[in-house]
């Protein structure tokens, strides 16, 4: 017998989770709701942590999803600092931190992802940071305070992100990846290098090829050390190597799992009226024809509003062309559409040296992503481009300014 019974039950206290609860009351929904995050605080906006948030610019309310006062104007239980512990699909019930035991008519799984923590020598020294929450954020500003040179590892997202940060704050510093250019796992070196020697220019020390083996210092970080036997000298690091899914609580309940939480095209999972969204869904593309797991802020977003329609019964397929951006301090940002996993063919518009172009990824002549730096105006004729999937005509157009997009792919 439960303690207690909701109609809807919302796991993980990210913006998947917030935006699913403001969607069912948008729609009139007037069920019970209740919203259950580990962390402290209230759903809250990731990208700030590695941005203005680390940087001392804004405060944690300016990253808030909803005003603090929303949950209660709207009749959402926001109930922080908890996890849920178990689910019973047959019997419709979870397990809450504490023991107490809530039965649900539909519920969302939404959380999240963990970063991969390295299993290197010196790992545990003081000064190793990663990031993922307000309080990493808080860690690295305070602990890095006097510091003058640090260490990021990894030349993604994170990685070139803090490093942009820090170097805005007056910190030394040096980013060491596998990659030989940075952020070139996911654009490729042609337009990785733009950002590559961006980052650079800004005083920013890039060291690509080399793997790191291990931390070196007796309390604290006082060096990081690569296979290729290079020490590099620093009094703190910060760890970009990635996110893994968190299917834990979803795997122990025994839903379908593999790089996520498997999901149909509507986002329900392999239980009936339980859903997932956001880094830990990994759905059905109707758009892009195969699966897929994005960790991105806009795709939680836009996944948590559509679980909630199906939740209601809408039927529709999730079919919202994948979004993301990025910002390097204000020195560039950059946006992106689709999801290029392989292509053939990598055209530019725009000026590469003034940093305004867009660049977009093709396979057999058809769009399948679209960047743009300074130019998010052709982002939404890259949508509809990669929403009607087919082969270009002159692919070549695409670089030519003196031709539209818009009469590109029309007949």
């Amino acid at each position: 017998m439960a303690d207690r019974e909701v109609d809807y039950l919302l796991i993980g206290g990210g913006i998947a989770s917030a935006q699913c609860a403001a969607e069912l009351r948008k729609k009139g929904e007037e069920g019970s709701i209740l919203l259950v995050g580990r962390e402290p605080d209230p759903p809250y906006d990731r990208p700030p942590l590695s941005k203005d948030y680390l940087r001392g610019e804004s405060e944690r309310g300016d990253a808030l999803v909803h005003p603090v006062d929303w949950y209660e104007d709207n009749d959402v239980e926001l109930l922080t600092g908890k996890s849920v512990m178990g689910l019973d699909l047959e019997n419709r019930t979870a397990k809450l931190q504490g023991k107490q035991e809530v039965a649900y008519g539909k519920a969302l799984i939404a959380t999240g992802a963990m970063v991969n923590i390295l299993r290197v020598d010196g790992a545990q020294l003081d000064g190793v940071h990663y990031l993922r929450a307000f309080g990493n954020s808080d860690s690295i500003r305070s602990d890095l305070d006097g510091v003058e040179n640090v260490v990021l590892v990894g030349g993604s997202y994170i990685g070139c992100e803090v490093a942009a940060s820090l170097a805005e704050m007056g910190k030394k510093c040096t980013i060491v990846m596998m990659e030989e250019t940075a952020l070139s796992n996911t654009f490729g070196p042609e337009v990785g290098t733009f950002f590559h020697e961006l980052l650079e220019s800004k005083g920013i020390e890039l060291i690509g090829g080399e793997e790191l083996v291990g931390f070196k210092g007796e309390d604290r970080v006082e060096a990081v050390l690569t296979k290729s036997g290079r020490e590099i000298a620093c009094e703190g690091v910060v760890v970009g190597a990635g996110v893994k899914p968190d299917t834990m609580l979803a795997e122990r309940a025994g839903l379908d799992c593999d790089d996520g939480v498997l999901c149909d095209s509507r986002l329900q999972t392999s239980a009936e009226g339980v859903f997932a969204a956001g880094d830990c869904c990994n759905f059905e593309s109707e758009l892009l024809g195969r699966r897929l797991r994005i960790e991105h802020w806009d795709v939680a977003f836009q996944q948590g509003r559509h679980a909630a329609r199906s939740m209601l019964g809408e039927t529709e397929p999730y079919t919202v062309v994948p979004y993301f951006f990025s910002d390097l301090s204000d020195w560039a940002g950059l946006e992106y559409v689709g999801n290029a996993q392989d292509w053939d063919q990598v055209i530019f518009r725009g000026d590469r040296e003034a940093g305004e172009f867009s660049a977009w990824y093709l396979a057999d002549g058809a769009v399948l992503a679209a960047l743009s730096v300074g130019r998010s105006e052709d982002l939404q004729q890259a949508r509809r481009l990669i929403e009607a999937g087919t082969a270009l005509e002159d692919p070549s157009a695409l670089g030519d300014t003196g031709v539209e997009l818009s009469e590109l792919g029309t007949r």
